[in-house]
């Protein structure tokens, strides 16, 4: 028990922050090592009477960053019911900064971009290629995965022209071709170069989340991008693809956007 009236924190509270200091330096080494500059990072330990997911997801969106890396443990639904799970809470409620999701280790620098007839589909393209541009030896492949039931959903035309203007929607969207020729625009626009940029035959499952995953390893990709739809988008009993996607990956970082 700490009987000083004049003492800001306890003792517990002073052994906790120390420990993540020591962990925030560890991962400040890491970053240099792998070609990082000392200027071009900051930390910073946060005492919060909030949850540790609340906390970093107000970190996030009150410092608009571009994106919010997680690494995950990897210890499947089951694991999550009972122990919590920091990463499955910010999947379920992250829907502001784009959300990295690292599972184990991930070393390719081969993207696959899962391509939908969805406005968030070509965000997914456009947050992608922002943030490889300056990445030369990094390849973007473009899939297309439907299921064996339905034709999938499409955004109305309204919400692509609120987004990048009725010209170039005119003038880009392919909706007869899933959009393919529109996620590689953006791409290009974005400052990626078309011979770093593959287009992949389109195939159908039963599940597309199982698809990605394949496709992915087959072509072997570290990284998966998918642009969602938002908290208000009815998923089903099962998820989404997005989530489904998620609880599959292993040894692979997801990407979601939206």
């Amino acid at each position: 028990f700490d009987v000083d009236p004049l003492r800001g924190e306890s003792t517990a509270t002073d052994r906790k922050t120390r420990s993540a200091d020591r962990c925030l330096d560890h991962a400040r080494q890491r970053l240099v090592r792998n070609g990082f500059t000392e200027d071009q990072i900051t930390g910073q330990t946060v005492v919060s009477r909030a949850s540790i997911t609340t906390a970093i997801h107000h970190a996030a969106v009150q410092g608009a960053y571009d994106a919010l890396l997680v690494g995950r443990r990897g210890i499947g639904k089951m694991g999550e019911m009972f122990f919590g799970s920091v990463s499955a809470w910010l999947i379920n409620n992250c829907h502001d900064p784009p959300l990295w999701i690292i599972d184990g280790e991930v070393a390719s620098r081969r993207f696959l971009l899962a391509v939908h007839c969805v406005a968030q589909s070509l965000m997914a393209a456009d947050h992608l290629g922002f943030m490889v541009r300056h990445v030369p030896d990094c390849e973007i492949l473009l899939y297309h995965s439907a299921s064996l039931f339905g034709s999938g959903d499409t955004s109305p035309l309204s919400e692509f022209e609120h987004q990048w203007g009725q010209e170039w929607c005119r003038q880009h969207l392919d909706p007869d071709d899933h959009l393919f020729g529109a996620h590689t625009r953006i791409l290009v626009e974005s400052g990626v170069e078309p011979e770093r940029i593959r287009r992949l035959p389109t195939a159908r499952d039963l599940y597309v989340s199982h698809d990605l995953i394949r496709q992915a390893r087959k072509h072997r990709c570290g990284t998966i991008v998918i642009g969602r739809r938002g908290r208000d988008f009815a998923r089903g009993m099962l998820g989404g693809v997005s989530d489904r996607t998620m609880l599959q990956a292993q040894n692979l970082a997801v990407w979601l956007i939206g």
